[in-house]
């Protein structure tokens, strides 16, 4: 019998050995993930009224095989410890073992906090790493993209820069603004881009299909939401019902060749979100049998 991946990991995590940055241990996955032609799946910050192992298993209830996580989800119900890159290796390997049980893999890790604390920013690939997550989803401080690119280009692991919301209260944010994202990550190895979170475009009043086109060629991961209205106080609704246009969406990502993961945050209706996320799911499904 041939042992997984994720079986080697898990031995791995749990004798205490780290797998050296030399070369990506997961960038790469099976077309039987996709649904409609993209690597679709819930952000687990759609479930934060739940833990991860309880996120994980929705995820297969809406019809998905990946999910992305955020940094302090509790790890189950019985155990509160937070699941991220500051968790102990027992820590990741349960949560390794319940990703193989369901059959969903981990694409994703963000948003996480990344500066130019070497050590620090280190802690967060080699989660990345062991973890065998490809993209790490970040709004960086501004003076560290030289430090993070020689990391993504060392680990062989994406980042993906996220939009939140303008804000009135702090001129000084500016990532809400895909000019801006260009700008940062312009030049830079093309493993440095764009996480494009069309509900914060929305809120942002920025039209998500411009901004997509704006950030041609950099996109390496998407926070893809459909919101009632333009307006800062928007809530999330299902894909094909609201302001967003999502089939020019995946239209404009496939146009560009968008390789990257799809993370449905939804944050809305919290703890009876799962038909709505599944109806997400299910117009990509049916997106990519017409397209």
């Amino acid at each position: 019998m041939k042992t997984s991946r994720f079986a080697v990991v898990i031995a791995a995590v749990l004798a205490g050995i780290f797998f050296s940055p030399v070369s990506s241990i997961a960038n790469v996955f099976p077309p039987e993930l996709c649904v409609g032609g993209f690597m679709i799946g819930p952000q687990a910050y759609s479930f934060n009224r739940y833990s991860f192992f309880e996120a994980v298993e929705k995820a297969k209830e809406v019809g998905c095989n990946v999910i992305e996580a955020y940094p302090g989800q509790r790890l189950n119900p019985e155990d509160k410890t937070g699941f991220d890159h500051n968790a102990s290796p027992s820590v990741w390997a349960k949560a390794l073992m319940k990703l193989e049980a369901t059959g969903v893999r981990l694409v994703n890790y963000g948003v996480v906090g990344l500066g130019n604390d070497e050590a620090e920013a280190r802690k967060v690939f080699d989660f990345a790493k062991i973890m065998g997550i490809p993209t790490i989803t970040s709004e960086p401080q501004e003076n560290s993209f030289d430090l993070l690119e020689k990391l993504v280009k060392e680990y062989n692991i994406k980042l993906a820069i996220h939009n939140h919301p303008k804000r009135a209260d702090n001129p000084g944010y500016k990532y809400w603004d895909p000019n801006f994202v260009l700008e940062c990550v312009k030049g830079r190895d093309p493993r440095v881009g764009a996480c494009a979170d069309t509900g914060h475009w929305i809120r942002s009043d920025v039209k998500p299909i411009e901004a997509l086109k704006i950030l041609e060629g950099r996109i390496v991961s998407s926070h893809l939401k459909d919101l009632n209205q333009f307006a800062p106080d928007a809530h999330d609704v299902p894909f094909g019902k609201g302001v967003a246009d999502i089939k020019a969406c995946l239209d404009e990502l496939k146009r560009q060749g968008f390789s990257g993961n799809i993370s449905i945050e939804y944050e809305y209706n919290w703890t009876t979100s799962v038909p709505e996320i599944k109806e997400c799911v299910d117009f990509v499904r049916e997106y990519g049998k017409t397209n």
